[in-house]
């Protein structure tokens, strides 16, 4: 908490310009002077600043649409400023820490990185979110921080070394690619959290030398949730979270996890996806996980409507047919109730803006006749 002590003095401010603050090498006296540039450099981040340092006291957002039609939410710039806080104290991110933003403004990810190097006073490169972009500044430059989603890290694997404190966020990481990273220099972590909550308010590691200064308590594969961060479960046991300083309400998820104590919980899935098949319930992802290892292309365990069960649990995957072996080495991985009762192929999966799989809209490209 020591860093969040430093800037008391700005309290009374949602947002401000630190002044140890460089954008793409550039200083800036006022937040004016910041805005100008980047319309002129990066006037895909423009709206958002401008927004930033207006005079309303919230900023709007949009939802990732993972589970749901996307929507506009309201955020207190007062809230995102105590998550910035958070994240700044936790991963110990001193001023003129140099911090990689490659996410757009467009989603919370990528806004809270800009709040986080204002506040903290960081020296920031701003490139676009694109294979090529990243991987030119990566080849170039060394950074203390950056956030990235799966498909960034698996496009820059002998790259990422590169930045040393890196968190993932935005869609499951893969067993392949958590098999890539694991034995890497630098510190991976994963991240929990959504629009609603500002970005993350848990952390757990993903390779090994990340594991070695986090797992003290010998909780391992388990998030670790943020200061003033309150966390239980409801008769769901789906996740719930209380935070005052980032949340007026207490945030209610459908997110089904295991809680271990106040700190640290183990996430097991989603609640809207549980399947009902013959009275077992079964959860997709736990499923999923253990498929990881085996599937090599975009995959996910759904329900479909069936006359005797109720619903079947059924495997989708982004490929044109099915791997010839795949349905025997499925069985040798899942427990009898696990096993799909189909396999269905589609060319192209429908995604979100973020990169996740929509489930929903990508079930009703099959054609079934059930």
């Amino acid at each position: 908490m020591g860093i969040i002590k430093l800037y008391n003095k700005y309290l009374m401010q949602d947002i401000f310009l630190h002044k140890d603050f460089q954008l793409n090498g550039h200083h800036f006296d006022s937040p004016t002077d910041l805005i100008n540039y980047v319309k002129i450099n990066l006037p895909e981040h423009a709206n958002f600043l401008q927004a930033l340092f207006d005079d309303d006291t919230y900023i709007t957002a949009q939802t990732s649409g993972s589970t749901g039609t996307p929507k506009q939410i309201r955020i207190k710039k007062t809230h995102m400023r105590n998550s910035a806080l958070k994240t700044i104290a936790f991963f110990d991110l001193k001023p003129q820490t140099k911090a990689l933003l490659n996410l757009s403004s467009g989603f919370i990810a990528g806004k809270m990185m800009w709040v986080r190097a204002l506040l903290g006073g960081w020296h920031l490169d701003v490139v676009p979110p694109n294979h090529q972009s990243i991987t030119s500044v990566l080849n170039k430059n060394r950074y203390d921080f950056g956030a990235m989603v799966p498909l960034q890290v698996f496009q820059n694997l002998d790259k990422i070394h590169h930045i040393k404190k890196l968190i993932v966020g935005g869609g499951a990481v893969s067993q392949s690619l958590l098999n890539k990273i694991y034995d890497l220099p630098n510190r991976i972590y994963a991240t929990y959290g959504m629009t609603e909550t500002i970005t993350h308010i848990a952390v757990m590691p993903l390779n090994q030398v990340a594991e070695k200064d986090f797992y003290q308590d010998g909780i391992k594969k388990t998030y670790r949730v943020l200061d003033n961060i309150f966390i239980d479960v409801d008769e769901r046991n789906c996740l719930t979270i209380t935070t005052p300083d980032i949340a007026d309400d207490q945030i209610i998820t459908n997110d089904l996890v295991e809680l271990l104590d106040d700190k640290h919980f183990r996430w097991l899935g989603r609640y809207d996806n549980i399947i009902n098949s013959g009275g077992i319930k079964l959860i997709p992802e736990q499923i999923e996980d253990k498929l990881k290892s085996i599937i090599k292309v975009p995959f996910f365990i759904a329900g479909l409507p069936d006359d005797k069960l109720g619903q079947k649990l059924v495997l989708i995957l982004e490929t044109e047919q099915i791997p010839k072996d795949l349905p025997e080495q499925i069985k040798k991985h899942l427990s009898k109730y696990e096993v799909p009762k189909n396999i269905y192929v589609l060319p192209e999966f429908e995604w979100t803006p973020t990169v996740k799989i929509h489930r929903q809209n990508t079930l009703r490209k099959l054609n079934i006749n059930n």
